[in-house]
C-alpha cells in the first residue's frame, strides 16, 4: 500500500485563515436572522422581558436591535409630545419631557440581559477551554495511531469515532482554532495515507468526499453574486466549517477542489472588506461633517448675543444646527458618542446660558410692561378729547415716554403697541375730521394776504396821494386776517413785509424830498441869517450820525438771527432806515443853506 506523509499545501492555507478561524467560532445561530417588525415600544418592551426571562440565550444582534428600535420609537415620541406642546403655545425651550414607566422597565430588563450575557460569557469560555483541551486529546489519539502503521486498519472504526466527536465539538478560543484545524487536517490526511483499505473502499470514500465538497463549493460560488454581503460572508463561514469536517478526496484532485474553494471564499471575503470599508470611510466622511457642526456651535458659544432679538436669532441657528446633524449618518462605534458629547456640550452651553440671560431680563420685561400698561391707560383717557391742540401735545409727549421705555417680549409687546396706536389714531382721526373744516378757512385766509400783497406791489409802481394812511389801513387789513395754513405761513409773511417795506421806503424818500423842496423855497423867501440854522443843522447831523452808529451796534450783537422773521429786529432795522433818511434830509438842507449864501456872495 503507498502511504504519503505530506502536510497541506501552506500558500493556499494561509490565504484564507481569517475566514477559517471565523467558521470555527461560528455556529448556526450566528448567521443572521430574520427579525420581527416592530410598531410600538411596547412591543419591544414584551420581547425585551421574554429574552431577560427566557430560557433562550439573550443573542447581541437582537439586543441591540431591539434598544436601537426603543430609543428611536421614544425620541420620536418625546419629539411629538414637544411639537404639540408648541402648537399649544408652549415655548420650545421651556419643555422637559415628563419621565415613563416603560423607560425604566426597559432599562431594568436591558440590565438582566448583561447579567445573563456576562455569565453566559463567562460559561461560554469555559467550554472553550474544555473543547480545547477535548480537541487535543483527540489529536493525541490520531497522532498515536499515525506512529503505528501496522495498527491503522484495526483503528478504522475507532479513527471515525473519533472524526465524529470532532464535528460534534464546536467553539474553542479564537487563538487556537487554527493551529488545531492544520494539526487535525495534518493528522487525518496522514491517517488517511497510511490507512490499509482496499483500493475499492478507498475510492468510494474519496468520490463521495468529493461530492460533498463540490456541493460545497458550487454554493460559495452562488454565494460570489449574492446581493447581501454580510449574509454571504456568514453563509461562507458555515460552508468552510462542512469542508473542514468532511473527509479528504482523492490526491489528485485535492489541490483543484481546493484551489476552486478558496477562490470562490476570496472573493466573497473582498466583498465583504470592501463593504466595511467604504462603511469605514462613509463614518469618517460623517465624522467631519458632525466636527464641522461642533465647531460652528462653539464659535457661536464663544459670542454669545447680547440683545433678545439677537437671542432669537441665534437660537434659530443653533436649532438648524442641530436639524442638520440629524441628517448626518453614525460615525465610527469609537467616536460616535464622544462626537455627539462634544455638540451636546455646546448646545447645553448656549441654552444654559440663554436661559439665564432671560431670566434676568425677566423682571424688566414685567415693569417695562406695566410702564406701557399705564401709557395706555393715559392714551385711552384722552382719545375721545376734542381739546386738539392740548391733548395732540400730550399723546406727541406719551408717544416719546413709550419709545424711552425698555424692550417686552414681542408676542405681547405687539399687543401692547396696538392698543396704544389704536387710542392714537382713533383721536387723531377724529381731530383730522374736525379740522377739515379749518384748513378750508386757512386756504381762503391766505387767498386773502395774497390780494394784499398784490395791492402793495401797485401802489410801488403807482403812488397814491395820502400813501402812508394807505399803507397803515393795508397793514391793519393784513393782521386782521385770521390763520393761513403752517406751511404757508412764513412764505406769506416774508413777501408781505418785504412789499410793505418796499411801498415805506418810497414814500419816505418821496416825503423827503418833499420837505427839502419846501425848505429850499423858504430859505430863498426868507430875509434873515441863515447861519444859526446851518449851525443847528450840524449839530442835529451829528446827533443823528451818533444815534445811527449806536443803534447799528446794538443791532450787530444779534448775530445771523438778524436775517430770521423777528418782530422787535424788524422795528430795529425800520429805526435806522428813518434815522438815514432824516440824514439825508438834514443834509440836503445843510448844502441847501450853502448854495442861497454862495449865490448871496
Amino acid at each position: 500500500m503507498e502511504i504519503e506523509n505530506k502536510p497541506l499545501n501552506e500558500s493556499a492555507e494561509q490565504q484564507t485563515v481569517v475566514a477559517m478561524e471565523a467558521a470555527e467560532q461560528t455556529s448556526e445561530a450566528d448567521a443572521p436572522k430574520q427579525m420581527p417588525v416592530y410598531k410600538t415600544t411596547q412591543e419591544i418592551v414584551e420581547r425585551i422581558t421574554e429574552i431577560a426571562h427566557g430560557d433562550e440565550d439573550p443573542e447581541r444582534q437582537e439586543t441591540d436591535l431591539l434598544k436601537s428600535l426603543f430609543y428611536r420609537f421614544r425620541a420620536a415620541e418625546n419629539e411629538a409630545k414637544k411639537q404639540a406642546f408648541i402648537d399649544g403655545g408652549g415655548n420650545p425651550e421651556e419643555y422637559k419631557p415628563e419621565a415613563d414607566e416603560i423607560d425604566e422597565r426597559f432599562k431594568a430588563e436591558l440590565s438582566i440581559i448583561r447579567e445573563r450575557r456576562q455569565m453566559l460569557f463567562i460559561k461560554q469560555e469555559q467550554l472553550k477551554a474544555d473543547n480545547l483541551q477535548k480537541k487535543l486529546d483527540i489529536l493525541d489519539r490520531i497522532k498515536a495511531m499515525i506512529t503505528t502503521p501496522d495498527t491503522v486498519n484495526q483503528n478504522y472504526q475507532e479513527f471515525k469515532q473519533l472524526q465524529e466527536q470532532w464535528k460534534e465539538i464546536k467553539l474553542v478560543p479564537a487563538e487556537k482554532a487554527t493551529e488545531l484545524w492544520k494539526n487535525y487536517q495534518l493528522y487525518v490526511e496522514q491517517f488517511y495515507d497510511l490507512l490499509q483499505l482496499n483500493r475499492e473502499a478507498r475510492e468510494y470514500d474519496f468520490k463521495k468526499n468529493l461530492e460533498i465538497k463540490t456541493k460545497l463549493v458550487e454554493t460559495a460560488e452562488k454565494l460570489t453574486e449574492e446581493q447581501d454581503v454580510i449574509s454571504a460572508f456568514y453563509q461562507l463561514q458555515n460552508l468552510h466549517q462542512q469542508f473542514r469536517e468532511t473527509g479528504p478526496v482523492s490526491k489528485d484532485l485535492r489541490e483543484e477542489i481546493w484551489n476552486r474553494f478558496k477562490a470562490a471564499s476570496t472573493i466573497i471575503n473582498k466583498r465583504h472588506q470592501d463593504h466595511y470599508i467604504s462603511i469605514k470611510e462613509q463614518e469618517e466622511k460623517n465624522l467631519e461633517l458632525k466636527t464641522a457642526l461642533c465647531e460652528k456651535a462653539e464659535a457661536m458659544v464663544a459670542e454669545l448675543p447680547t440683545g433678545a432679538s439677537g437671542w432669537d436669532e441665534a437660537t434659530k441657528a443653533i436649532l438648524a444646527l442641530q436639524a442638520e446633524w440629524k441628517t448626518i449618518g453614525f460615525t465610527s462605534q469609537k467616536m460616535n458618542a464622544k462626537i455627539f458629547e462634544r455638540f451636546r456640550a455646546a448646545c447645553d452651553i448656549f441654552f444654559t446660558k440663554k436661559n439665564e440671560f432671560f431670566s434676568t431680563i425677566k423682571e424688566t420685561y414685567a415693569a417695562n410692561i406695566e410702564k406701557k400698561k399705564a401709557i395706555i391707560e393715559k392714551a385711552v383717557a384722552l382719545k375721545d378729547s376734542t381739546e386738539w391742540r392740548s391733548t395732540a401735545d400730550k399723546l406727541m409727549n406719551l408717544q416719546k415716554e413709550w419709545k424711552a421705555v425698555g424692550p417686552t417680549p414681542h408676542k405681547i409687546g405687539d399687543q401692547l403697541w396696538t392698543e396704544f396706536i389704536g387710542a392714537c389714531n382713533t383721536f387723531f382721526e377724529a381731530r383730522k375730521a374736525a379740522n377739515a373744516d379749518q384748513r378750508n378757512e386757512q386756504q381762503e385766509n391766505l387767498e386773502k394776504k395774497r390780494a394784499i400783497v398784490a395791492r402793495l406791489q401797485e401802489l410801488i409802481e403807482n403812488p397814491v396821494e395820502d400813501m402812508r394812511d394807505e399803507l397803515k389801513a393795508i397793514s391793519e387789513e393784513f393782521s386782521n386776517i385770521g390763520h393761513v395754513p403752517f406751511k404757508e405761513k412764513d412764505a406769506i409773511y416774508e413777501a408781505y413785509k418785504k412789499a410793505l417795506d418796499e411801498a415805506y421806503a418810497k414814500t419816505n424818500k418821496a416825503s423827503a424830498g418833499r420837505r427839502l423842496d419846501r425848505f429850499k423855497k423858504s430859505i430863498r423867501n426868507s430875509s434873515e441869517n441863515l447861519g444859526d440854522e446851518r449851525n443847528r443843522l450840524a449839530r442835529r447831523l451829528d446827533a443823528l450820525k451818533k444815534e445811527l452808529q449806536t443803534v447799528e451796534n446794538n443791532l450787530s450783537f444779534f448775530g445771523n438771527d438778524t436775517k430770521k422773521a423777528n418782530p422787535f429786529i424788524d422795528g430795529v432795522k425800520k429805526q435806522i432806515e428813518k434815522i438815514k433818511d432824516e440824514i439825508a434830509l438834514t443834509q440836503g438842507k445843510i448844502n441847501a443853506i450853502d448854495e442861497a449864501e454862495e449865490n448871496e456872495n
